[in-house]
């Protein structure tokens, strides 16, 4: 098995990738702690419906890579695997986001059993009408609960208002509809192409070797051999927004916004994306941080409370940049944001807050290789973009302040931006009145 070692003599640490025959890539991260975290993820998320492979196009219901999440806990002997984990003292868990499946567990004494059992339970899928019609139930209440949350309403808002056809503005979960098409075949075949060694990544991180790791490896890993991973088919996206402005009413004492600005340019490779990521990461820290001038001038004059945010996100496949929060007038806020930005285009970024955000990136960076369950999540979304993780600090260090000057020019563009507002019922009630 061929093994790689990659260090950084600024963060002393260090970590190796084993590439197995099976196709499966093991990372190890020694770590002196209590705690050891291991993580076995798949890149397969939820805008993956629709795909090619071995010449065939295949389409999925939405929704169907967060449901074989769910499904993939139960096995044939009737036991659940979380039951398992909690026999061994391992805490476990799952998530599914757009691009990824993880499985994972932490624990601090019986590492080999644990991890035994997350290669196996991941790798043995068993799935029957039942346990599936079973499941649509679950997963229908979970939609519900969201669409009941009005945070996660209007973020699911906001995308949809971002973009026109990219599956990043449906539902993690699926649709109440979506769910019901999901078979056991389709969680078959879907496990069959997403779930070979081949597209799975193995990270773990503590107190343990790579001989300990790849012994178990050994043992539970099913014998495969290198197989060829699927062709995602995405829709064509146009790089402006789809609408301006998407309004809702629910539950809430005080409005809530989410404002979106879409970044139409998704570098191709990963170093191009990892360098625009990271600048633009810096620039919404000057910008939009809670020690900024924007928030701090609003916050004191009353037009938002402290539950606010700002950041950017970003993939191969879609990319934003997002403020959010409560504001009595979201419209105003939206006002606000555009003059700040245009005094900021004016005036420039200032050298000492240009250095303070950098430093306190760098620092967050820094801090990260404190936990285990920090680094493993932070590996392997590096891993599954074709980025190097110890590459980052210096990168950040290189990224100039003319840099941002011009993303600020370019970025933030009127036909980028939508606007997402949960209103309080009341208001719809005064609109209705009103208009009546």
């Amino acid at each position: 098995m061929k093994t790689t070692e990659f260090k950084s003599e600024l963060l002393r640490e260090r970590y190796l990738r084993i590439d197995h025959p099976g196709g499966l890539s093991v990372y190890v991260f020694p770590k002196k702690m209590s705690g050891t975290y291991a993580l076995l993820s798949t890149a397969y998320g939820s805008i993956d419906n629709a795909f090619c492979i071995h010449g065939e196009h295949v389409e999925v219901p939405d929704g169907i890579a967060h449901f074989l999440e769910h499904k993939l806990f139960e096995n044939e002997d009737g036991s659940d695997s979380f039951g398992r984990f909690s026999a061994l003292g391992a805490d476990a868990n799952a998530y599914t986001s757009y691009q990824r499946t993880a499985y994972l567990f932490s624990c601090t004494g019986n590492f080999e059993a644990a991890l035994e059992e997350l290669i196996t339970f991941v790798t043995h899928p068993y799935f029957t009408e039942a346990s599936v019609k079973k499941e649509q139930g679950i997963i229908a209440e979970e939609i519900r609960m969201y669409e009941d949350h009005p945070w996660d309403r209007a973020q699911r808002n906001l995308l949809c208002a971002m973009y026109h056809a990219n599956p990043v503005r449906k539902n993690i979960c699926g649709s109440y509809a979506s769910i019901q098409r999901i078979t056991p075949e389709l969680l078959y075949r879907c496990h069959e192409v997403f779930y070979h060694p081949s597209n799975l990544t193995l990270v773990v991180c503590g107190d343990v070797t790579p001989e300990q790791v790849m012994a178990v490896v050994e043992r539970a890993l099913p014998p495969s051999t290198p197989a060829p991973l699927p062709e995602r088919i995405l829709p064509q996206e146009p790089p402006t927004v789809a609408k301006r402005e998407i309004r809702c009413f629910m539950q809430v004492a005080k409005p809530l916004f989410y404002i979106g600005v879409k970044d139409p340019v998704i570098p191709a490779t990963p170093a191009e994306r990892l360098r625009r990521d990271a600048a633009l990461t810096l620039l919404d820290e000057i910008l939009f941080s809670r020690s900024g001038p924007f928030y701090n001038e609003l916050f004191e004059e009353g037009l938002i409370t402290p539950a606010f945010y700002g950041g950017y996100s970003s993939t191969d496949r879609f990319a934003y940049h997002c403020i959010s929060g409560e504001a009595d007038d979201p419209h105003l806020v939206l006002e606000r944001f555009w003059s700040y930005l245009a005094r900021m285009q004016r005036e420039g970024i200032d050298p000492m807050t240009f250095e303070r955000c950098r430093r306190a990136l760098y620092a967050d960076e820094i801090c990260a290789y404190d936990s285990t369950e920090e680094i493993a999540n932070r590996l392997i979304s590096f891993v599954q973009d074709g980025s190097e993780m110890f590459s980052y600090p210096a990168l950040l260090q290189s990224i100039t302040k003319e840099e941002l000057e011009e993303y600020l020019r370019t970025v933030f563009r009127e036909e980028y931006v939508s606007l997402s507002a949960v209103y309080p019922l009341e208001q719809k009630n005064e609109e209705v009145m009103t208009n009546a």
